[in-house]
């Protein structure tokens, strides 16, 4: 009985010794923008965020983004907590726009695909930017976030680099 009952259990314990969740990198910190060594594109970055407050537990990050204010103002600060399952996030961001977002691991852990699409009205018009993220961490421990985001008016791709 004992050998039936292990030919059963071994198997099932190698499987899952192969199969569990790769170590996801850990991007919680306070994150300041390195400019130098930025890729802020054609309009500077405008809208990047200038510092990030990350807070990542197993099953969510939250994700604190203080970015210029409009034309000179006070900066900005949006907040938003993405969960790992899959499930969309609503947030409020500039202007009371709406941002719907989902965070995705890479399989090895070491990067995060951050997908959003935000709507907008101005002028009585509704429009959408689209936009993805993905976070890393460089060998030097510097956090990288490259946005590519698209609209009516095109493509864009910012890459953002901030030291701890």
């Amino acid at each position: 009985m004992k050998k039936f009952l292990f030919s059963l259990v071994a198997p099932v314990v190698i499987f899952l010794s192969f199969t569990t969740m790769a170590d996801r990198v850990s991007f919680s910190g306070d994150w300041k923008l390195n400019e130098g060594k930025s890729e802020l594109g054609e309009f500077g970055g405008r809208f990047t965020p200038r510092s990030i407050k990350v807070d990542q537990k197993a099953d969510n990050i939250t994700i604190s983004r203080t970015r210029p204010g409009f034309n000179g103002g006070e900066p900005v600060t949006t907040t938003m907590t993405l969960t790992f399952d899959g499930k969309e996030t609503e947030s409020t961001g500039f202007g009371n726009s709406k941002t719907k977002s989902t965070a995705k691991w890479s399989d090895d852990g070491q990067t995060l695909t951050i997908n959003s699409a935000t709507s907008f009205e101005r002028d009585g018009q509704t429009s959408e930017f689209k936009g993805t993220e993905t976070w890393t961490l460089t060998k030097e421990g510097l956090l990288s976030v490259v946005n590519v985001s698209s609209s009516s008016r095109g493509e864009t791709t910012v890459k953002a680099v901030y030291d701890k």
